[in-house]
């Protein structure tokens, strides 16, 4: 079988193409893909506690971690002692890291926005239904057996 011809091939051909894509937009905006996620997995109001952000993003904790102090440097989050648990933190988003978390969302918009303009709904409807199988199947770890 020729890699063209695998699932992961093309799921991850199109992934690093989006995140190309949004690399450059973040780019223009001092920042990241990665830093554009972390904003947007940010309770713009009651902010969200470390410990929830990598399991949202898909990421070890130790991964996050690094780049959570490298923002608070950038004065786009800050840190505060969660007021119901005192072992626990929750990231705050700056003024700075609300406007990059519009900047976020924006991009985001107008890429689904082109995606549905270009693809048939009924065609959109079921890619979203073979990445649910997708993910499903993944979950059930067929290796196991």
């Amino acid at each position: 079988m020729k890699r063209e011809e695998t699932v992961d091939h093309h799921i991850k051909t199109c992934w690093h193409a989006i995140y190309r894509m949004y690399n450059q937009e973040a780019a223009k905006h001092d920042s990241t893909t990665s830093q554009a996620f972390v904003v947007l997995n940010i309770d713009p109001v009651n902010g969200t506690p470390a410990t929830k952000i990598a399991p949202l993003m898909g990421l070890e904790s130790r991964s996050l971690t690094r780049m959570l102090k490298s923002m608070e440097e950038m004065g786009v989050i800050y840190k505060q002692k969660d007021p119901t648990d005192g072992r626990s933190v929750r990231i705050f988003l700056t003024d700075l890291g609300k406007e990059k978390r519009q900047v976020s969302k924006q991009t985001v918009i107008l890429f689904n926005e082109a995606v549905k303009q270009t693809i048939a709904p009924d065609k959109l409807e079921a890619f979203f239904e073979v990445i649910v199988k997708i993910n499903q199947l993944i979950e059930s770890n067929p290796y196991s057996k």
